[in-house]
């Protein structure tokens, strides 16, 4: 059994948090919205009242951007001889720059995945790093891909994240194209999810997803502060101009969610 500490327990590190109490490690949870780990502690975890968690061998960071990771970690303070796992979706050069106190080993590991893939260890892991250490507890939570020096995984997503959301930013097009010639979305969906776009498709039809439209946009401008990408740009600001930023992604695609 690990001791783990959670930092960040929004939808994501929630869900990893059940998976790891479910498989028998010792978590302690911590958010800045303190209500949001009670649920987590009746389901067996220990809730911290800062970041400050010592006696972790794993510290784990799922948290919406650089700015909260490098607050958090400030605040962190993890014992010499554990591992800092930062999962949160922050970018390589993001990721390489983050500073540990000596004795603490480093990796990136963003995870690609639902909610619910987190919750029955069905999640895919991006390592970057030294990530020997840490194997048993991202073992856990997927199937690790061990992706090279610390930030791989970090870069990996990034271009993860791309793919998906400009996929759906291109179905949604597909389908304004197919109500503008007549085609019903049902039909049109039926035979694009049989080519190219077929992930988009499934995706973007998938009930019970739950990645929000504003933390997809985010990830595009991290993408777009690396590389000048008019696709990207295109959806970002598709996103931008959704109305309902909390919203699954997918409610991108007129007329797809079930």
């Amino acid at each position: 059994m690990t001791s783990i500490a959670v930092l960040g327990t929004g939808r994501m590190g929630a869900a990893i948090t059940r998976r790891l109490l479910a498989t028998g490690h010792q978590v302690t949870v911590w958010n800045r919205t303190a209500a949001k780990t009670a649920p987590l502690v009746a389901a067996g975890a220990r809730a911290a009242p800062t970041p400050a968690v010592p006696d972790a061998e794993v510290v784990i960071t799922m948290l919406t951007d650089t700015e909260a990771v490098r607050a958090v970690l400030a605040a962190a303070a993890p014992r010499p001889g554990s591992v800092l796992v930062e999962m949160s979706t922050i970018g390589p050069a993001a990721v390489r720059g983050l500073t540990v106190p000596d004795g603490v080993t480093l990796v990136d590991a963003p995870v690609l995945g639902s909610v619910a893939a987190a919750e029955s260890g069905r999640l895919t892991v991006l390592a970057g790093g030294d990530v020997t250490r840490a194997l048993p507890v991202l073992e856990a939570l997927g199937t690790v891909r061990r992706c090279g020096e610390l930030g791989s995984g970090a870069a990996l997503k990034l271009v993860a994240n791309t793919a998906l959301v400009t996929g759906l930013a291109a179905l949604a097009d597909t389908v304004a194209v197919a109500r503008a010639v007549g085609v019903d979305v049902e039909t049109a969906l039926s035979v694009v999810g049989q080519g190219a776009l077929g992930g988009a498709v499934t995706r973007a039809t998938a009930a019970g997803a739950a990645f929000p439209v504003a933390l997809a946009a985010k990830d595009l401008e991290l993408v777009l502060s690396h590389v000048a990408a008019p696709m990207v740009r295109a959806a970002a600001e598709v996103l931008r101009g959704a109305p309902d930023q909390d919203a699954d992604l997918g409610t991108i695609v007129p007329e797809a969610k079930p």
